[in-house]
C-alpha cells in the first residue's frame, strides 16, 4: 500500500512551519510597538463629548492594532525569506500555498488600509472636537463612513494647528515610490492578475501602446515573483512611516483634548 499523500503534505507543512518557527524565535523584532490608552480627557466629561470619548478609545487601539500587525509582519516575512531560500521548487510551492501568500498579500495591502484609517480616524475626531472652538455655529456635517476620505479631513482638521503635519505624515504611508515598487500590487490584485510570491509567473503577455507609432503590441516572457527579502524591506520603510503618522496622530489629539479641556473649564466657571 503506497504512502498517504495527505499525511506526507501534512508532514512537510508542520516541518516547514518548525523550521520557520525556529528562525523566527532567533530573529529580533525590529521597530517598536504602538502604544495602548493614552487618552487625557477630562473626568468627569460633558456629555455631549460622548461620541469623540468613545471613538478616540476605539480608533486609537484599532490604529494601534493595525500599526502593530505591519511591525509583525515585516518580522514574519524576514522570517519566511531565510525558510525559502534553500528550499526546491516542491517544497516552495507548498510554504507558499500553506503559509505565505495570505501573511504577504495582507502585508502589502496593509499600508494603503492604514492610511486609510488615520484618515477616516482625524476626520471624525476632528470634526467632534471642532465644538470646543465654536459649539454655536458647529454642524453635524461630517458626510457618512463610505464617503470619508484623506481630503475629506481638510475641512474639519485646517482649523487645527498640528493637523498639517498629520496629513503630510500620513499621505506619506503608500505614496507613489511605495507604488511603483510594488507593481501597483493593490490594483492589480484587486482588478487583475498580480504579481506571485517567492514562485510562480505573471504577466506572460503584456499589451501596450507603441509610444512612438501608436500601434497595439503585444509582449511575451512574463514578471518574476516577488522576492520576500525585498518586499520586507519595503514594508519596514513603510512601517516607520506609520510610526511617524502614529505619533502625528497622538499630538493632534493632545490639541483636541486641551481645547476641549478649556471648553469644560469654562462651561464650569459659567455654572457656578
Amino acid at each position: 500500500m503506497g504512502a498517504d499523500p495527505t499525511a506526507e503534505q501534512s508532514r512537510l507543512a508542520l516541518g516547514l512551519y518548525a523550521a520557520y518557527r525556529e528562525i523566527r524565535d532567533g530573529l529580533p523584532v525590529a521597530g517598536k510597538f504602538m502604544p495602548y490608552r493614552w487618552r487625557n480627557l477630562p473626568n468627569p466629561l460633558g456629555a455631549i463629548w460622548m461620541a469623540y470619548s468613545q471613538m478616540l478609545d476605539e480608533f486609537s487601539s484599532e490604529l494601534a492594532n493595525i500599526v502593530n500587525d505591519l511591525t509583525n509582519h515585516v518580522h514574519r516575512l524576514q522570517a519566511w525569506a531565510r525558510v525559502v531560500a534553500n528550499l526546491s521548487d516542491d517544497e516552495k510551492m507548498e510554504a507558499t500555498h500553506e503559509f505565505i501568500d495570505v501573511l504577504a498579500t495582507n502585508a502589502v495591502n496593509l499600508p494603503y488600509v492604514i492610511r486609510s484609517r488615520f484618515a477616516f480616524a482625524s476626520a471624525h475626531l476632528c470634526h467632534q472636537a471642532n465644538m470646543a472652538k465654536n459649539l454655536t455655529d458647529w454642524k453635524d456635517d461630517l458626510p457618512l463612513d463610505g464617503e470619508i476620505w484623506l481630503n475629506t479631513t481638510d475641512q474639519y482638521g485646517r482649523g487645527w494647528r498640528r493637523y498639517t503635519r498629520f496629513k503630510r505624515r500620513v499621505e506619506a504611508i503608500g505614496a507613489s515610490q511605495y507604488k511603483e515598487s510594488t507593481l501597483d500590487f493593490r490594483n492589480a490584485y484587486n482588478h487583475r492578475f498580480s504579481p506571485k510570491f517567492v514562485i510562480g509567473m505573471t504577466d506572460l503577455v503584456s499589451r501596450h501602446v507603441n509610444e512612438t507609432t501608436g500601434q497595439i503590441c503585444y509582449g511575451f516572457g512574463g514578471r518574476d515573483p516577488f522576492d520576500l527579502d525585498k518586499i520586507a524591506d519595503l514594508l519596514a520603510t513603510e512601517r516607520e512611516r506609520c510610526y511617524s503618522a502614529f505619533e502625528a496622530f497622538q499630538i493632534l489629539v493632545r490639541e483636541h483634548e486641551s481645547a476641549i479641556t478649556a471648553f469644560e473649564e469654562a462651561e464650569k466657571a459659567a455654572r457656578s
